[in-house]
């Protein structure tokens, strides 16, 4: 049997800097909310469904996973994940995730570079796959964590996902 992972980065955030002295509490944008509404307009296009939501505990990234369970059916609960934090190790980020043998369809809404990382880590990939804010890519495995390279799904840009979501 295998598991669908849904790699997602998180929508636009507001800039760092002296407004948001600590990173982990800055907040999507205006259009950054936006975006990633009609981004998972895109996914309900795709049919997509997932049993499972794992987030970063970061404002931006729980943000964009209770966006991205707002707009799926049936709604997933969000479970925030603190090994989904950036700078975090991979191996504890694939161990630390609480999959049920029920969750065969799951989402990790993190930050670059982990995203890309892991993207690169479940394919076997000699680099990391770069994300852009919204980005989001379905990579089947057999298990986690994985055993044997996983097979990339699709990989979707905003941009491409919002057009569908527009459509």
């Amino acid at each position: 049997m295998s598991i669908e992972l849904y790699l997602i980065r998180h929508a636009i955030a507001e800039q760092r800097g002296p407004a948001w002295p600590d990173d982990s509490k800055r907040p999507l944008t205006d259009e950054g909310i936006a975006r990633m509404r009609r981004i998972v307009g895109g996914l309900g296009v795709l049919g997509v469904v997932v049993d499972v939501i794992f987030s970063s505990p970061y404002r931006r990234a729980r943000q964009t996973a209770d966006l991205i369970a707002e707009g799926l059916s049936p709604r997933p609960p969000v479970v925030e994940v603190p090994e989904l934090e950036p700078s975090r190790r991979i191996g504890d980020m694939l161990a630390a995730l609480p999959v049920r043998p029920r969750h065969r369809s799951i989402a990790l809404v993190g930050h670059e570079p982990s995203m890309g990382e892991l993207a690169a880590r479940l394919l076997k990939a000699h680099e990391a796959v770069p994300f852009k804010k919204g980005a989001i890519c379905c990579i089947e495995v057999t298990a986690l964590p994985p055993s044997t390279p996983g097979t990339l799904r699709w990989f979707a840009t905003p941009k491409i996902l919002r057009k569908l979501g527009d459509s």
